[in-house]
């Protein structure tokens, strides 16, 4: 037995609106998965390799968003954007720039030091690029959405 959905001349929007509808939880739910992809990356790199060093890029992580939150006016997602602002602006933006380079840097240099295995440094690293692009995505998300 088949079931067909039948679609009058005007119902095509009730569709549209449908999956409109859906997509603002979906969004959230990929960017859940997309950032806990990225914790658990991050935890297996130490696991694995039972070396706990690269965690110190964990709290790089930690520390990203916190110029913004103290400097930058807390709640603006166009925060790097911004050209005005004055000096705690302009310093909370290299603070942050800082503290995403050293979440890189950290894993490297532990493995240029040979204190972490290249296996550990790439998921690290890739651990790293996923959050990025969660934080990124989320940032769009949050600008097509209109919360107001």
């Amino acid at each position: 037995m088949h079931h067909y959905i039948e679609v009058e001349k005007g119902g095509m929007a009730d569709w549209e609106a449908y999956f409109a509808g859906c997509l603002g939880p979906c969004r959230l739910a990929g960017l859940a998965f997309m950032f806990s992809v990225g914790i658990l990356l991050q935890i297996l790199g130490c696991a694995l390799y039972n070396n706990w060093w690269p965690m110190l890029s964990a709290l790089m992580y930690v520390m990203v968003p916190m110029p913004c939150l103290f400097f930058g006016g807390g709640s603006s997602t166009d925060f790097i954007m911004m050209s005005e602002g004055g000096d705690w602006m302009d310093a909370a933006k290299f603070l942050t720039g800082f503290s995403a380079v050293m979440s890189v840097a950290i894993p490297a240099t532990l493995h240029h030091a040979q204190l972490i295995e290249r296996g550990a440094m790439l998921l690290e690293l890739l651990s790293f690029a996923i959050l990025l692009c969660t934080v990124i995505l989320f940032q769009k998300v949050n600008q097509e959405d209109d919360w107001s």
